[in-house]
């Protein structure tokens, strides 16, 4: 059991250094072409959104307290309040709606 545990710590750490590493050593020049800049601007929203927006909807009791938490903090977002105003508004109203239904359905 402990031997697997060293085994797989091992090649985590070589396959993120190797992620981290590789660019550095390959791309010696400067990136101008745009369509790859743009691409790879992006590419850290759209991993945080597509880790992030599934847990979303399987983290509460009820899909509908998700649903009202993330369109609560959609519109929020939307209406650019900071990001602590954002998360606490929406876990707010995830907890409001929790205990409505639970308490009155």
């Amino acid at each position: 059991m402990t031997e697997n545990f060293f085994v797989y710590l091992l090649v985590i750490a070589g396959v993120t250094y190797l992620v981290r590493m590789l660019p550095m050593v390959l791309i010696k020049k400067k990136i101008t072409n745009t369509f790859i800049r743009s691409f790879l601007y992006y590419v850290p929203y759209a991993v945080l959104g597509v880790m992030t927006v599934p847990a979303i909807f399987t983290s509460t009791s009820y899909l509908i307290s998700a649903i009202v938490g993330f369109l609560v903090a959609c519109i929020l977002a939307y209406l650019e309040k900071s990001l602590v105003v954002v998360a606490a508004s929406a876990c707010g109203a995830v907890l409001a709606c929790e205990l409505i239904i639970k308490y009155f359905c």
